[in-house]
């Protein structure tokens, strides 16, 4: 019987194991790549919960408030910061004032004592921001902060790096001036 040579022209027979073994690596990383790109395009983070449950959509969208109504610093100050109870309880002292969450509030005015609220939106210490320039320059809330109007939980929109105000300074062709930001 003649000896068998191998055809150099025919390939030879990757075993079934590693088969297995290569199609379960692929099949993972792609797994790893589809679920890498969905959290991109859709992230899982929720928005900060808070002490006491507020819709901003509710009171902006449904309620249709001003944003001044409830931070008035921003129009002459530089921070608008979070309003006092006092504000809330101006209207909720008659508007569902039973609710479980307004009851939070009242205890809180009551014994004196602040609601711990979660920070969303926060600048550098050594950061100079003025909300009243930007409101007088026309800029709306929603610039900056996201379709606020829309959340039931404010939600961090943008991260506030030197780029992002530096681009919307180029954008605007306002002054790139250092020390308007930094002084």
């Amino acid at each position: 019987m003649p000896e068998q040579r191998p055809n150099p022209e025919r390939p030879k027979r990757v075993p079934r194991a590693r088969m297995e073994i290569l199609f379960a690596l692929a099949t993972g990383l792609l797994l790893l790549a589809t679920a890498a790109a969905y959290s991109f395009y859709y992230p899982t983070r929720l928005p900060p919960a808070q002490p006491v449950s507020f819709s901003h959509h509710v009171h902006v969208t449904v309620k249709q408030l001003s944003c001044v109504f409830c931070h008035p610093g921003a129009i002459d100050t530089a921070r608008s910061g979070v309003p006092p109870l006092e504000t809330c309880l101006l209207c909720h002292s008659r508007i569902i004032p039973d609710h479980p969450e307004i009851r939070k509030l009242r205890a809180a005015y009551e014994s004196g004592q602040p609601v711990e609220w979660v920070r969303v939106n926060a600048l550098p210490r050594f950061v100079y921001f003025v909300h009243e320039a930007h409101l007088r320059g026309g800029f709306d809330c929603g610039r900056c902060h996201g379709d606020v109007a829309a959340m039931d939980r404010v939600d961090l929109v943008h991260n506030f790096t030197m780029g992002f105000c530096v681009q919307c300074h180029r954008d605007e062709n306002f002054s790139h001036d250092c020390t308007i930001c930094h002084r």
